[in-house]
């Protein structure tokens, strides 16, 4: 029987993850999943291609939601008030409305000094209309432990170092399945109170590449093996991104059961 192995939120994006027991699934995904992002002057956001040190920063929602609780290696800890209001800045943001809420002087400068450029915390400004309907097609990212084995079956095959689950960040790890990419035939399933579906191939990038705990850029696996057979007219692709259905709690340990194959 298959069953969910992890979960983790990354309250930031493109910064570290936080493991959980247990999750709210909403229509956007994962609560407070990608909540906030790191933006340059320009407002563009900034990306571990760019910045690989972002991957170390964790960050964590303290006193319900109240207080972000940031960390790095050799920046030590900031803890910030959460502004959820006020005046927003212009930022571009995959599936933002075009604006954050701007987390203040203090929390651009902690922020800047650990990752080694010019940057600011913003903040989404009306996370539900992210989603509209409930229909994002891209809210959770989902992946199984026999497709990472699979990988790094071939990566080991060519004498190169397997690398961990973490390099591919996703929301959900599913335990269970004994054929790879298992994940990609799902067209529908459940999980504890929630129900997800497919969305789309997830196309992997740079990101892959980066140590996720150190923050460091060590390629180029996984992309070169995953360039011999996960092709996609663009790019290579690793896991799906699913979409809510129905939300509801989800828990380590949970059932998967899938309900629709694709």
């Amino acid at each position: 029987m298959a069953s969910v192995s992890a979960l983790t939120v990354y309250p930031i994006k493109g910064c570290g993850g936080v493991v959980l027991d247990r999750a709210e699934v909403t229509p956007t995904g994962l609560a407070h999943d990608r909540l906030f992002a790191v933006v340059g002057p320009d407002g563009t956001t900034v990306w571990q291609g760019e910045a690989p040190l972002l991957a170390a920063v964790r960050a964590r929602l303290v006193h319900d939601g109240a207080k972000l609780a940031l960390s790095a290696p050799g920046a030590g800890e900031f803890l910030l008030d959460v502004a959820v209001d006020g005046a927003a800045r212009p930022v571009e943001v995959e599936k933002w409305p075009g604006s954050g809420i701007d987390q203040g002087d203090e929390a651009a400068e902690w922020l800047s000094g650990a990752v080694g450029t010019s940057v600011r915390l913003v903040r989404e400004p009306a996370r539900a209309s992210r989603a509209g309907n409930g229909a994002e097609p891209t809210a959770l990212l989902v992946l199984s432990l026999s497709s990472l084995d699979g990988l790094n079956a071939r990566i080991a095959a060519r004498g190169a170092t397997p690398v961990p689950m973490d390099r591919f960040r996703p929301n959900i790890v599913i335990s269970g399945w004994p054929e790879p990419h298992t994940e990609d035939r799902v067209g529908r399933m459940t999980i504890g109170g929630a129900e997800i579906g497919f969305g789309e191939r997830a196309i992997r990038c740079a990101v892959t590449l980066v140590d996720q705990s150190s923050g460091v850029r060590v390629g180029p696996e996984p992309l070169r093996t995953l360039a011999d057979y996960r092709r996609e007219p663009d790019g290579v692709s690793f896991g799906p991104k699913a979409s809510v259905l129905a939300p509801g709690d989800i828990a380590v340990g949970d059932d998967v059961t899938v309900t629709e194959w694709r």
